[in-house]
């Protein structure tokens, strides 16, 4: 039985408290942790959870012996220190999205896991969806043919108090805007269905929230093979309508779920009825499909405590989570610097660094509120 500790229990913890609960029989909640006095005890309380211990010091949560494993669920400029306490006190570590705001913090949370033995996997709660793991099937079968374009559409939308938030709005402590913390789920699932890219060029803007220091729209091409690939990354999207299509040479695929497979008449232009033998064949995968039994977070904690148990590596490891935040950083320096960024970043790029994104980041306006608590 693993004993569990989750450190922040802000809104994204009850999806990690839901999640443990779903596995009753493979771990036991033990201990919450929030620097804010008192508010772990409360979050305990809204759960009924009467058999654990509240910290007001997450590190003294770690070094309390009482936990296996920690789901971290604070602000992203804290992910690396609590991570690295807590591997190399010999503590298996979930880390929510983004895993850390540098690349040179996501090694350092590497290492410590290297070095103790742990595990550690990144949030990335996307990839366990009916619908995402149909695109994955799709492509992975290689149905599509060589991919020639994907657009991926993170769409939120967000108004000006969302911001008021203490950590909200500031390079510093959220470590950027809604190309961190937004479409970061969509990096992740851009990364696991075609790999990483070669170069990446970005426009950044802040349209419509002027108590932000952050970007609320980002708009990135990606370098793939002979492909690209468009990212748009908003807070500021009406109707939060999200989407990933994918155009490959025999046909495209989109989520929401929609496939479209062209024939060529003789002069190039397509045929009428387009290819329905392609159609039907990609249609046949996605029916023979098993749906999956535990979605969203409730579906990866199922797999992080699978895989501590099997002692195998869990679908979202460390490794996912840094590509994504090199993607993140790829995005920044390209709309910071206005130029074409190659991958992998190396460890001699600049922005490679801790400290080297707020140093060199714009503020399209200065923050004006903090709050402690989100209105609800």
């Amino acid at each position: 039985m693993l004993r569990i500790g989750i450190i922040g229990t802000g809104g994204i913890a009850d999806a990690h408290i839901g999640g443990y609960l779903a596995f009753e029989e493979e771990c036991e909640i033990t201990a919450l942790a929030d620097v804010v006095p008192g508010k772990a005890e409360d979050k305990a309380r809204a759960f009924d959870l009467v058999r654990v211990t509240a910290f007001d010091d997450p590190l003294a949560m770690i070094a309390s012996g009482l936990v296996d494993l920690v789901s971290i669920a604070t602000p992203p400029s804290t992910h690396a220190a609590l991570a690295i306490a807590a591997l190399d006190a010999g503590v298996h570590v979930l880390v929510e999205k983004p895993m850390a705001p540098s690349l040179e913090e996501c090694d350092a949370m590497l290492a410590a896991q290297q070095r103790s033995g742990r595990m550690l996997s990144v949030v990335a709660q996307n990839r366990f969806r009916d619908d995402m793991a149909t695109l994955k099937d799709i492509v992975d079968s290689g149905l599509l043919g060589a991919i020639s374009h994907v657009r991926v559409d993170s769409a939120w939308w967000r108004g000006l108090p969302y911001y008021d938030l203490w950590w909200r709005g500031t390079w510093e402590k959220e470590g950027g805007g809604c190309t961190l913390n937004h479409a970061i789920h969509h990096i992740d699932l851009l990364l696991w269905l075609l790999g990483s890219p070669s170069e990446v060029t970005a426009m950044l803007a802040n349209a419509q929230h002027d108590n932000a220091e952050v970007e609320d729209l980002s708009v990135a091409i990606l370098r793939y093979d002979r492909g690209l690939a468009q990212l748009t990354s908003s807070v500021v999207h009406h109707g939060q309508e999200h989407a990933i299509v994918i155009q490959g040479a025999n046909a495209r695929v989109s989520q929401p779920f929609s496939v479209i497979a062209e024939r060529s008449r003789v002069d190039g232009f397509p045929e009428e009825g387009g290819d329905a033998e392609t159609v039907s064949r990609i249609e046949e995968l996605v029916a023979a499909r098993t749906p999956l039994p535990h979605l969203g977070h409730e579906g990866q904690i199922g797999d992080v405590l699978g895989a501590i148990r099997d002692g195998r590596q869990p679908v979202a490891d460390g490794d996912d989570g840094r590509a994504a935040v090199e993607v993140v950083t790829a995005i920044y320096e390209a709309g910071f610097e206005r130029r074409f960024v190659p991958l992998p970043i190396t460890a001699s790029d600049p922005y490679y660094r801790a400290g080297q994104l707020v140093a060199n980041a714009p503020h399209f306006f200065e923050k004006t509120a903090s709050v402690l608590e989100a209105a609800s």
